[in-house]
Protein backbone atom coordinates (compact mmCIF):
# COMPACT_ATOMS: atom_id res chain seq x y z
CA UNK A 1 0.00 0.00 0.00
CA UNK A 2 1.47 3.52 -0.67
CA UNK A 3 0.75 5.89 2.48
CA UNK A 4 0.55 9.57 2.10
CA UNK A 5 2.59 10.38 5.34
CA UNK A 6 1.84 14.23 6.77
CA UNK A 7 3.81 14.68 9.39
CA UNK A 8 6.14 18.47 10.65
CA UNK A 9 8.25 16.01 12.88
CA UNK A 10 11.14 14.91 10.33
CA UNK A 11 12.23 12.31 12.96
CA UNK A 12 8.61 10.73 13.60
CA UNK A 13 8.18 10.86 9.78
CA UNK A 14 11.65 8.90 9.33
CA UNK A 15 10.59 6.72 12.33
CA UNK A 16 7.13 5.85 10.92
CA UNK A 17 8.26 5.41 7.06
CA UNK A 18 10.86 3.13 8.63
CA UNK A 19 8.21 0.91 10.15
CA UNK A 20 5.49 0.94 7.30
CA UNK A 21 8.55 -0.02 4.85
CA UNK A 22 9.69 -2.50 6.95
CA UNK A 23 5.64 -3.99 6.98
CA UNK A 24 5.94 -4.18 3.41
CA UNK A 25 4.21 -0.41 2.65
CA UNK A 26 5.75 2.71 0.14
CA UNK A 27 5.19 5.91 2.13
CA UNK A 28 5.66 9.49 0.23
CA UNK A 29 6.69 12.01 3.28
CA UNK A 30 5.35 15.47 3.59
CA UNK A 31 6.30 18.03 6.15
CA UNK A 32 3.07 20.49 5.43
CA UNK A 33 -0.25 20.54 3.83
CA UNK A 34 0.69 22.43 1.00
CA UNK A 35 3.62 19.80 0.82
CA UNK A 36 1.05 16.81 0.78
CA UNK A 37 -1.09 18.08 -1.69
CA UNK A 38 1.20 18.08 -4.27
CA UNK A 39 3.01 14.63 -3.16
CA UNK A 40 -0.09 13.00 -3.72
CA UNK A 41 -0.32 14.97 -7.02
CA UNK A 42 2.67 13.26 -8.53
CA UNK A 43 1.07 9.62 -6.99
CA UNK A 44 -2.11 8.83 -5.53
CA UNK A 45 -1.81 7.59 -2.24
CA UNK A 46 -4.19 4.39 -0.90
CA UNK A 47 -3.81 5.63 2.96
CA UNK A 48 -3.27 8.86 4.28
CA UNK A 49 -1.66 9.27 7.71
CA UNK A 50 -1.86 12.89 9.00
CA UNK A 51 -1.30 14.69 12.32
CA UNK A 52 -3.56 17.66 12.72
CA UNK A 53 -0.77 20.55 14.32
CA UNK A 54 0.55 21.47 10.56
CA UNK A 55 2.75 24.37 9.94
CA UNK A 56 0.84 27.13 8.23
CA UNK A 57 -2.53 25.25 7.59
CA UNK A 58 -4.09 22.72 10.32
CA UNK A 59 -4.74 19.46 9.27
CA UNK A 60 -8.44 19.74 9.57
CA UNK A 61 -8.01 22.76 6.22
CA UNK A 62 -5.70 20.17 4.79
CA UNK A 63 -8.41 17.60 4.99
CA UNK A 64 -11.06 19.60 3.78
CA UNK A 65 -8.80 20.66 0.64
CA UNK A 66 -7.72 16.78 0.07
CA UNK A 67 -11.66 16.10 -0.12
CA UNK A 68 -12.08 18.50 -2.90
CA UNK A 69 -10.90 16.48 -5.45
CA UNK A 70 -12.92 13.88 -6.38
CA UNK A 71 -10.48 11.79 -7.57
CA UNK A 72 -9.19 11.62 -3.52
CA UNK A 73 -12.48 10.94 -2.54
CA UNK A 74 -12.40 7.06 -1.77
CA UNK A 75 -8.80 7.37 0.02
CA UNK A 76 -8.91 6.34 3.88
CA UNK A 77 -7.55 8.38 6.39
CA UNK A 78 -6.39 8.04 9.65
CA UNK A 79 -5.47 11.04 12.18
CA UNK A 80 -2.56 10.40 14.15
CA UNK A 81 -1.96 13.71 16.52
CA UNK A 82 -1.04 15.35 19.65
CA UNK A 83 -4.34 17.29 19.80
CA UNK A 84 -6.15 14.17 22.22
CA UNK A 85 -9.71 12.94 20.92
CA UNK A 86 -11.53 14.58 24.03
CA UNK A 87 -10.23 17.96 22.40
CA UNK A 88 -11.73 17.15 18.73
CA UNK A 89 -15.21 18.72 18.96
CA UNK A 90 -15.65 18.16 15.38
CA UNK A 91 -14.92 14.23 15.36
CA UNK A 92 -17.87 13.30 13.82
CA UNK A 93 -17.42 15.67 11.28
CA UNK A 94 -13.91 14.44 10.35
CA UNK A 95 -15.53 10.97 10.21
CA UNK A 96 -18.60 11.36 8.31
CA UNK A 97 -17.92 14.39 6.47
CA UNK A 98 -13.74 13.79 5.48
CA UNK A 99 -13.69 10.13 5.60
CA UNK A 100 -11.45 9.71 8.89
CA UNK A 101 -11.58 5.57 9.44
CA UNK A 102 -9.47 6.09 13.00
CA UNK A 103 -8.21 9.27 15.70
CA UNK A 104 -5.49 8.23 17.37
CA UNK A 105 -3.70 9.98 19.93
CA UNK A 106 0.18 9.78 19.63
CA UNK A 107 1.35 10.02 23.33
CA UNK A 108 -1.69 6.88 24.00
CA UNK A 109 -0.36 4.93 20.39
CA UNK A 110 3.02 2.63 20.12
CA UNK A 111 4.34 2.16 16.92
CA UNK A 112 2.92 -1.68 16.78
CA UNK A 113 -0.62 -0.10 17.50
CA UNK A 114 -0.44 2.06 14.63
CA UNK A 115 1.04 -0.07 12.04
CA UNK A 116 -1.56 -2.89 13.35
CA UNK A 117 -3.96 0.19 12.11
CA UNK A 118 -2.48 0.82 8.72
CA UNK A 119 -2.22 -3.04 8.26
CA UNK A 120 -5.81 -2.97 9.13
CA UNK A 121 -7.13 0.10 6.60
CA UNK A 122 -4.99 -2.20 3.95
CA UNK A 123 -7.13 -5.08 4.72
CA UNK A 124 -9.99 -2.88 4.62
CA UNK A 125 -9.13 -2.00 1.09
CA UNK A 126 -9.07 -5.06 -0.24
Amino acid sequence: MHILLVEPDRISARNYTSAFVAAGHTVAAAHTAQDAVHVADERMPELVLVELQLPYHNGVEFLYEFRSYTEWLHIPIIILSFVPPSELTEASVLTRELGVVQILHKPATSLAELCAVVDKATTVRQ
